[in-house]
């Protein structure tokens, strides 16, 4: 791969054509003219998402969104500290400076560009800014340090986790879907690669960047980074999906008062070691408008920050903080041409929470496990705060690659990760759990593993056409295994008010589509049961099929359908609703925090949540004053590609590209989406012939 280490030759200069729809695809001489380019079409499409994603990484959300951020600042703040992010800049190699330079151009020179534009704080962007969001996953490591506990330690209060934080709130599954077809397994001979995060909506750019120094990447791009996160080259691609593995851990510390009461000391093997303390201050924006400041003395072991107490004493986390490392390794495997070229790239250890799926035009298939993998000793539960003062407990470098659970060019023709453990992922090809550390694996298998084993299974010979079809399969699993148990009760419990209900349910298919009254039932049935499992258990769930269904009686799997019945009859005026009437997808307005309203357009979506095992995820509910329920989480890009002599892909976007509700990419692919609907990409440049809407030239310096 080609990469300058001269400085840029000012100006930058970059074309953006946009496609018919609104699809943004960048030039440049070099890649730092590209990634200049690139920047600047993100922030023509929603600026406001690229702000608030920094103002977050960099710990200064609350200079926009008040105090009550201020605990997430300083979560933040723990581990991203900007003169170190200034120092990692100034170390970093020619070429790597050279791309955040010129992504900071291209920022500023779209601020100068738009006046109209008013930044909520950031007004300007420095190149070292981009050290602080360098991994482009939903929901970083630093996000699953608890607010609650946090504050009530640094407040030196008792503060309740929030019921989100014990596990208490049903939740879409964080994660997604990723598929690799080998060519033995493909009707065209040419490797298949099926990309499909399940994230937040809106929260990626669809971009195609290419440069004369050998780039040119397809695919989502999070807001405000310079990389394609999950997409393609001209020879490969790669599918990333949140990994069970754990690669964070938590130390108990025993902390004393330092002799002479100055500060404090931690007890490690044989000696007392200093608490580490560093002061933070945080701005935050007043309600009238002018600012305030508040201080905080924090502190950390030689494991990491301290984030929490527990039965008096210290919890510290220790958890990947490799910004420059990280930043070169989400650029350069958008580079890469196969998996030697992939691996390279791996061996800088800098991905800590996702999993890979990998397919190059030479063939290759694989999945690799997260590179960041800390060596701990088998006989502590890691699942657990572990005795930081045992020097045993301590991590013990990382393991190399060739010690990590993968596949590769698996015999049976197909590999997938549907965020669960690796022992699923190529059938009998795949990794022996037994041969593995507990750690390589904290959940095992979810609802998806045997929905994603059966549609794999099923199909000898893959097209485009039927991986697309694969991916949006409507059979619902959990439904499929847990509703005879229901069947089963009734008949145990007679009931003639929900006779009706139960015979409908018995004789159901277990697939969703618009029209299946079943669907509802059984969806408002899962949600009402799942409620009284939360309000029973009073601590976090096992997993969804024990918690939800397992461990339900049949007085509650019967209560949860008078419950499932009642509702429907109160919100739609009978319990034989059509799916499609209540599952919605609608997008009013370009707020990050969204509000729906059942008097105003919304489409319907047949697929439903991944927690019921669902390939196609739509993470939807109830909000205030709606009785509908709307879509903010599941498939968001979606995308097939095929590796031949030619790159042939699909892809589909939730909603549209732009977060303006003036443009008319605001909501452009709503209906492509609910349909499953993938349209074609345009990888090359004589495919956008006919077929863009725009084009220009931006220079900066």
């Amino acid at each position: 791969m080609l990469l300058s280490t001269a400085a840029h030759a000012a100006p930058y200069r970059a074309e953006i054509v946009r496609d018919d729809w609104g699809i943004a695809h960048i030039t440049g001489r070099s890649d730092a003219d590209a990634v200049f380019g690139m920047i600047y079409a993100q922030a023509e499409d929603d600026f406001n998402r690229i702000e608030m994603n920094y103002l977050t990484s960099l710990g200064r959300l609350a200079e926009a969104e008040g105090e009550k951020a201020l605990w997430q600042d300083l979560r933040q703040r723990l581990w991203i500290d900007p003169n170190e992010l200034k120092a990692d800049y100034a170390k970093s190699p020619p070429w790597l400076r050279n791309l955040m330079q010129a992504w900071a151009a291209g920022l500023n020179k779209y601020l100068a560009d738009h006046p109209e534009v008013k930044p909520k704080v950031l007004t300007r962007f420095e190149p070292w800014m981009a050290l602080s969001f360098s991994e482009g996953s939903i929901g970083g490591d630093i996000s699953r340090v608890s607010l609650a506990q946090l504050q009530a330690f640094y407040e030196r209060r008792t503060i309740a986790m929030t019921p989100e934080e014990r596990g208490l709130v049903q939740r879409e599954p964080t994660g997604s879907n990723g598929f690799v077809i080998a060519p033995s397994h493909s009707a065209s001979g040419h490797p298949l690669l099926l990309i499909n995060p399940h994230t937040s909506f809106f929260f990626r750019a669809e971009q195609q960047v290419t440069s004369r120094q050998g780039l040119n990447t397809y695919g989502a791009a999070t807001w405000g980074q310079f990389f394609i996160y999950q997409g393609f080259n001209q020879n490969a691609g790669w599918m990333h999906t949140t990994s069970t593995a754990d690669t964070i851990d938590e130390f108990v510390v025993t902390v004393e008062t330092a002799t002479g009461g100055d500060g404090w000391t931690y007890r490690y093997g044989k000696e007392q070691r200093r608490v580490t303390v560093k002061t933070v201050a945080l701005a935050y924006r007043k309600p009238d408008g002018t600012t305030g400041s508040r201080t905080f003395n924090t502190y950390a072991t030689h494991h990491g920050p301290v984030v929490r107490e527990a039965d008096g004493k210290w919890i510290s986390a220790a958890l990947m903080h490799r910004p420059v490392a990280a930043l070169k390794q989400s650029f350069l495997r958008t580079k890469v041409k196969d998996l030697a070229g992939f691996l390279r790239v791996a061996e800088l250890q800098a991905n800590s929470s996702n999993n890979t799926l990998f397919a190059s035009k030479t063939g290759e298939t694989a999945l690799l496990l997260p590179q960041f993998m800390p060596r701990r000793d088998p006989r502590f539960d890691y699942t657990k705060p572990v005795d930081g003062s045992d020097p045993a407990t301590d991590w013990q470098g990382l393991h190399p690659l060739s010690e990590l659970p993968q596949v590769v060019n698996p015999a049976n023709g197909w590999t997938m990760n549907v965020n669960d453990g690796p022992w699923w992922a190529a059938g009998s090809d795949s990794p022996k759990q037994a041969a593995y550390a507990r750690y390589f694996d904290k959940l095992g298998t979810t609802p998806r593993t045997p929905h994603a084993i059966k549609v794999l299974s099923a199909t000898p010979k893959f097209t485009l056409d039927s991986l697309i079809a694969a991916a949006y399969d409507p059979w619902i699993p959990l439904f499929a295994e847990q509703l005879p148990e229901l069947v089963a009760a009734q008949a145990r419990n007679p009931s003639a008010s929900r006779e009706e209900a139960v015979a409908l349910l018995a004789a159901w298919d277990h697939r969703w589509s618009l029209t299946s009254t079943e669907t509802s039932l059984a969806v408002f049935w899962a949600d009402a049961l799942w409620e009284r499992a939360a309000a029973a258990a009073g601590v976090p769930l096992a997993p969804v099929q024990q918690a939800l269904m397992a461990q339900a009686s049949d007085a509650e799997k019967l209560a949860s359908l008078d419950a499932a019945i009642t509702r429907l009859k109160e919100d739609f005026g009978s319990w034989r609703v059509p799916w499609g009437e209540i599952n919605r997808f609608q997008r009013l307005d370009g707020a990050i925090v969204r509000t729906f309203d059942d008097a105003k357009p919304s489409i319907p979506v047949p697929f439903v949540s991944a927690n019921w095992g669902s390939l196609a995820s739509f993470g939807a509910q109830r909000y205030p004053g709606t009785q509908r329920y709307y879509g903010d989480y599941g498939n968001s890009f979606v995308a097939v590609v095929e590796f031949g002599p030619r790159i042939r892909a699909r892809a589909v976007t939730a909603g549209g590209l732009s977060g303006d509700p003036a443009s008319p990419h605001f909501n452009d692919q709503a209906p492509r989406y609910a349909e499953g609907n993938l349209r074609e990409v345009q990888f090359y440049p004589e495919d956008l012939i006919g077929k863009s809407s725009s084009r220009k030239v931006v220079r900066g310096e």
